[in-house]
């Protein structure tokens, strides 16, 4: 039996990642595609786990790890792993919420773009032959307040992009953000409440818990402002699908775009087929450079974990 280390990657990673991996000395075996009956099987042969959002760590996976010391995500959500069972076992988490934030950051402005002036209705009707631009009016984002929920890796990136679109900026989130950044970002750090009612555009960029679960719903969007648009790039759940797919069809709000959803992929697409809607699928971090970071970082952080010197293999 090898003496090494052994990873089991069950979800495609830029290779750069594995090289790494592999030169410090673990074994790395690829089964990317891997169910969760077949990896309930496999994971007793592994000290590590390194998944994407794909992959399913439940409770019934970690306890039949015996040898599990490290799950890694590739990426920043964590709400696939089951982070409590992982504790009672003492296994090491790891991810890497730096990786994409400046891919998710940059999707976000170019949804926003795309709603405020209807570009992509624009280049349809434009391929159909049609020359609308008496219908095209659109929004200009300069002197918009543009309210941040979250203000993490992601969102302080939307936010320095936003204020150079000349956009007043709102920031709300669980602790307040330190006063120097709010003077660098000229923004204001209010409730969720206030936020709400103050701004023209709503973006989302915080993780999935068990409190932001349908965080923005019926309630929260009735203190918005009626045509305020909304933007969701972090996880589909934090928005209650039906109640925002109702304040768009009676025009409660202008329009959403959306690259996460409830379900993934979605069953139902009654709210992805309105007009002013804009959607992606999950494409936030697909970017070469995000997923070319996301493998490195997390391939240094499983390393360091584990004391390796890759110098010394």
């Amino acid at each position: 039996m090898s003496l090494k280390p052994r990873v089991l990657v069950c979800d495609p990673v830029h290779e750069d990642g594995i090289r790494k991996l592999r030169e410090a000395g673990f074994e790395v075996d690829m089964k990317t595609g891997i169910s969760a009956e077949e990896l309930e099987e496999a994971v007793s042969n592994y000290e590590v786990l390194v998944v994407r959002s794909r992959t399913k760590v439940t409770r019934k996976i970690i306890e039949k790890g015996e040898r599990l010391r490290i799950i890694g995500r590739a990426g920043v959500g964590l709400d696939n792993i089951d982070l409590d069972a992982a504790k009672e076992r003492g296994i090491r988490v790891l991810n890497t919420p730096e990786a994409p934030a400046y891919a998710v950051a940059e999707l976000t402005l170019g949804l926003i773009l795309s709603l405020a002036r209807r570009i992509p209705f624009a280049d349809k009707t434009m391929k159909e032959g049609k020359w609308l631009k008496k219908k095209l009016v659109g929004w200009q984002l300069h002197g918009k307040t543009l309210g941040v929920l979250g203000l993490g890796n992601i969102g302080e990136k939307v936010a320095r992009l936003a204020k150079a679109f000349g956009m007043k900026i709102l920031i709300t989130k669980r602790t307040p953000p330190p006063p120097e950044l709010l003077k660098e970002l000229d923004a204001e750090f209010i409730s969720l409440e206030e936020l709400l009612r103050r701004s023209d555009i709503i973006t989302i960029h915080i993780p999935l818990t068990p409190q932001t679960r349908h965080m923005i719903s019926e309630r929260e969007i009735s203190l918005m402002k009626d045509g305020t648009f909304i933007i969701n790039t972090s996880r589909g759940q934090i928005v209650d699908e039906e109640a925002l797919y109702q304040a768009l069809k009676r025009g409660k709000l202008r329009g959403a775009a959306l690259d996460v959803f409830e379900t993934e992929p979605p069953t139902n697409y009654d709210l992805l087929r309105l007009p002013n809607v804009i959607c992606t699928p999950h494409i936030g971090a697909q970017t070469v450079e995000a997923q070319k970071m996301a493998a490195t970082l997390l391939a240094e952080k499983i390393i360091h974990a584990f004391n390796l010197n890759p110098c010394s293999q």
